[in-house]
């Protein structure tokens, strides 16, 4: 009975493209408490979606990268975001991040993150909480669209979500145990200038970071880049699941630039790849992304994966009717 057990695990890791054996039992015994939250919290949306008649997210395939969309007032979206990998000379990890973005105004988005880890061989830990708000400058559409992100970040140094490369982060710092890692508390600020351009079907997204730890610490500077396009502009006039306007392609590129005394690309770690999104009607997007390190300073290849749901005008259930 174990084998069959084991056997029928490994047929879902197939299924699922998971790199190697080792990740493969690692995210189905390590990782699965908060693993199973998340599925169940993601199966419990996708009955509310059905019901409701809410549609999916309308966003550009990036993990890291963030273009000028911002959730539609009034709309709530849950997302379910995971990474895992195998670094050099560490253990392998699952890192599971649950977002919860609402949209406030037409010009204000405020989006609250909590995040863990499970690292093979080691332990599982909560990792600690962001509040991130993103901030519309200008009302209409032009060719340039700049957005401004303001964020503050709780975690402590267990932390493996990987949401942003900066300073002279790399792969050394997966390599400590939690035990170790999670006795220190990261208190930051981070902030983005988002420049977001749409042209003949394309987005075209930079970003450039800073963040600073609220002690006395210098400020880490990063960037990201991502350009993504759905792969039918026009819609069919009919319904289908698996139709090429269901799916949107793209790739992102992102680092870090060092600190403010050492800016540059010494001893930092830059990270490369495609992105595809395959929103579901009537039902969430899911995403998915295989991000490869680019040099020695970065983890190998990154596996990166989504699901996400929006409600449609979740502030009108709370609302008394008149």
């Amino acid at each position: 009975m174990a084998w069959q057990a084991l056997r029928s695990r490994r047929h879902l890791c197939a299924r699922w493209s998971l790199p190697t054996r080792r990740q493969c039992d690692h995210l189905l015994t390590t990782g699965t408490g908060f693993f199973r939250f998340g599925l169940a919290l993601a199966l419990g949306f996708t009955a509310w979606q059905a019901l409701c008649g809410t549609a999916r997210a309308q966003e550009p395939p990036y993990f890291i990268t963030y273009s000028q969309a911002l959730e539609e007032p009034g709309n709530l979206e849950f997302e379910l975001k995971g990474l895992t990998a195998s670094p050099k000379d560490a253990n392998a990890f699952f890192s599971p991040t649950l977002e919860l973005e609402y949209g406030a105004t037409a010009w204000w988005t405020t989006e609250v993150y909590l995040e863990g880890q499970s690292t093979q061989n080691d332990s599982a830990v909560f990792t600690g909480y962001r509040w991130e708000n993103r901030f519309r400058v200008l009302p209409s559409e032009h060719w340039i669209n700049p957005v401004l992100y303001v964020e503050y970040e709780n975690v402590n140094g267990a932390s493996k979500s990987l949401l942003e490369v900066v300073g002279h982060d790399g792969v050394a710092d997966l390599q400590e145990s939690n035990q170790v890692t999670r006795s220190e508390i990261k208190r930051e600020l981070e902030g983005k200038l988002i420049l977001s351009s749409n042209v003949r079907g394309w987005n075209v997204s930079e970003n450039f970071i800073a963040e600073k730890n609220l002690k006395n610490e210098p400020w880490e500077f990063g960037y990201a880049i991502a350009a993504s396009r759905p792969l039918v502009l026009v819609a069919g006039g009919h319904s289908c699941t698996f139709c090429s306007q269901n799916f949107t392609a793209g790739a992102e590129l992102y680092g870090g630039l060092a600190t403010a005394h050492d800016f540059g690309l010494d001893s930092t770690s830059h990270y490369a790849g495609p992105a595809v999104n395959f929103n579901l009607p009537h039902g969430p997007t899911l995403g998915f992304s295989p991000q490869f390190g680019l040099n020695d300073n970065s983890v190998g290849v990154l596996w990166r994966f989504r699901a996400a749901y929006e409600i449609q005008q979740f502030r009108d259930l709370f609302r008394r009717s008149r």
